[in-house]
């Protein structure tokens, strides 16, 4: 099969299209014949050769992919072959074919193309592990989202108005407020002139925050510790 590797970092000259031999399905697994593969930060911090694969793992690129199932392995139940999925990685996705433990396999949602489809399973599993297994978020928590107009910010914000919950966002910008709007947050904070601490407490009339998903990190602590509910 046709795979693409990184002989570390460097220009253009550093990505190779190379012939690797085909992967089976072992025990648990599902052998998808890849669509379209996603672009991660950590894909970009692999191809500068900061952020090795795990150990066991492909040395192939790609954390993310959609297609079809070719085939499965022993032991799979709930998938079928040819069924349209898309599947978390520890690497490999960057090729014709990848196996996949079948628990990390997904199905497409109707409405979704396949190129589209690739782009979920990273971003939708990191938000809902934060915010739904580890914080609990339920109907009508009021939750915080910093960056909000990424990739996890936009997620984040979809998901929380799905589940009943109010998305609050920040953003370095008006025009990057409005297109999370167009996410379903309920309101916006230009973190570059308003405080978010007190609007915050403004937007959900002095509640504050249940969840707070923050990106940032240790220069936003303090701040988070206070606009908690």
């Amino acid at each position: 099969m046709t795979a693409v590797e990184y002989d570390g970092a460097g220009g253009p000259e550093m990505i190779r299209v190379v012939k690797r031999p085909r992967p089976e399905a072992g025990p648990g697994e599902v052998l998808i014949k890849v669509a379209a593969a996603g672009l991660n930060r950590a894909d970009v911090q692999q191809r500068r050769g900061v952020y090795p694969p795990p150990p066991g793992a492909s040395d192939i690129p790609g954390l993310e992919v959609s297609g079809t199932i070719a085939a499965l392995g022993r032991d799979v139940h709930g998938h079928v072959a040819g069924a349209s999925v898309c599947a978390l990685l520890a690497g490999g996705g960057y090729a014709e074919y990848v196996a996949v433990p079948a628990g990390q396999v997904l199905p497409v949602p109707g409405n979704t193309g396949l190129v589209e489809a690739a782009a979920l399973p990273e971003v939708t599993c990191t938000v809902w592990s934060n915010l739904f297994m580890e914080a609990g978020v339920v109907t009508g928590d009021w939750v915080l989202v910093h960056g909000g107009a990424g990739g996890i910010g936009t997620m984040a914000t979809q998901m929380v108005a799905a589940f009943g919950a109010h998305p609050v966002v920040t953003a370095g910008s008006g025009e990057k407020l409005e297109y999370c709007r167009g996410f379903g947050a309920e309101a916006g904070i230009n973190y570059r002139n308003d405080d978010f601490v007190e609007r915050m407490r403004e937007f959900s009339l002095g509640h504050g925050a249940d969840v707070i998903l923050d990106v940032v990190g240790a220069t936003y602590l303090d701040r988070n510790l206070r606009a908690l509910a």
